[in-house]
């Protein structure tokens, strides 16, 4: 006999022990995977787990779910889904804080990389020299700023304290923040580079954010001062970003985080061949990658599922417009 119809519907990557994951921290709801599901399951679902649209969902229609009435990313950025296809009653949700702790880590990784030279060691050592050394700098009681001052942004913050930093953010409204000596507001956004040593860039895409660092902002920066992107590729003029490395050999750049990324068939691709230069460190979006990530990033969602189902407000709901009719195009 079957059960009965889903009030969830999982559109996303299935692994081992996800439904028995998904059973118990909600025991209560029905689900399904969006491709078993029975097509009069569109009738009864409330909420979604929402993966990859390529992988996941590429044939989903919001509007073929009447009762759809709210949409918790699987990921933490949202700036890929079709908000002109999603009905305004429906809530959307990112993953705030599930991948916070990796990509803080790897955020911080990438800054010392390039501020020790890592590759350039690694060069040395492949050849059998010793001296001399570049250029080499220490995160030690220098001043950091954090671009996007949220879960990941506060986790960097935290991750660093070790190092006797200072700790400046930038928020939407400049609206202080434990763990921060002082926050600018999103329309000081060259003040706050100048500021900073190493300046990381935590921000999601939105139509507020998109091509804001462009040459204009590298150029208020120091000139030994190092950027590091793990937030997204789109946030950041490409060509800006290219020809500022190349014109300040002791600007150093580290992204992780990139303009055009095709996770469905592991590309990606950019205009300027960034990874030639000396005073560059990259690596293919793969800060949230660990093994912890899934589990930890499962249950952050499933959290904010649950609180839906429980009648409560979720947490992180976006504001749509600042995401419908957002370019996605080249930096």
């Amino acid at each position: 006999m079957a059960g009965p119809l889903p009030r969830l519907l999982l559109a996303v990557n299935e692994r081992p022990t996800l439904r028995e994951t998904v059973a118990r921290r909600l025991p209560d709801v029905p689900f399904a995977f969006l491709a078993e599901a029975d097509p009069s399951a569109a009738t009864t679902v409330e909420a979604m787990l929402l993966g990859s649209l390529a992988r996941d969902a590429a044939q989903w229609e919001p509007r073929a779910y009447p009762r759809l009435r709210f949409v918790q990313r699987a990921f933490a950025g949202v700036d890929d889904l079709p908000f002109d296809r999603i009905p305004e009653s429906v809530q959307v949700a990112g993953n705030v804080g599930g991948y916070a702790p990796f990509v803080a880590e790897h955020a911080i990784a990438l800054a010392l990389a390039c501020g020790r030279g890592i590759l350039a060691g690694n060069a040395a050592v492949a050849s059998g020299q010793a001296r001399p050394a570049p250029e080499l700098r220490s995160l030690w009681r220098e001043t950091v700023v954090v671009l996007g001052y949220g879960a990941i942004g506060r986790a960097i913050a935290d991750d660093l304290r070790p190092f006797g930093v200072r700790v400046l953010g930038l928020n939407r409204t400049g609206a202080p923040a434990s763990g921060c000596e002082r926050m600018f507001p999103a329309d000081q956004l060259r003040a706050a580079v100048a500021a900073g040593a190493v300046v990381f860039d935590c921000r999601p895409l939105t139509r507020r954010t998109a091509g804001s660092m462009g040459a204009a902002e590298f150029a208020a920066m120091r000139e030994d001062a190092a950027f590091v992107n793990v937030g997204r590729g789109g946030t950041v003029v490409e060509e800006a970003l290219f020809r500022h490395l190349e014109a300040h050999p002791r600007f150093r750049a580290a992204l992780d985080v990139w303009w055009q990324e095709d996770f469905l068939h592991g590309r990606l691709t950019t205009r300027f061949p960034f990874a030639r230069l000396p005073n560059f460190v990259g690596s293919p979006h793969w800060a949230g990658i660990a093994p912890q990530v899934s589990e930890y990033a499962l249950g952050t969602a499933l959290e904010n599922l649950a609180r839906f189902f429980r009648g409560e407000r979720p947490r992180h709901v976006v504001d749509r417009a600042e995401y419908v009719g957002l370019d996605r195009g080249p930096g």
